[in-house]
């Protein structure tokens, strides 16, 4: 099991993200409210 890790870490690299997708993914999960009501949940964009 270490040999499968040790070998996927090699594939991986970090990636920038530009300033505006981050201020636009805060402002997204800001305004997202999820409402749950008899086991169902409803998911609402408050623009």
């Amino acid at each position: 099991m270490g040999k499968i890790y040790a070998t996927e870490s090699d594939k991986c690299r970090l990636v920038k993200a530009k300033p505006e997708t981050v201020k636009f993914l805060l402002a997204y999960s800001k305004s997202l409210s999820i409402t749950e009501a008899k086991g169902l949940q409803f998911e609402s964009n408050m623009n």
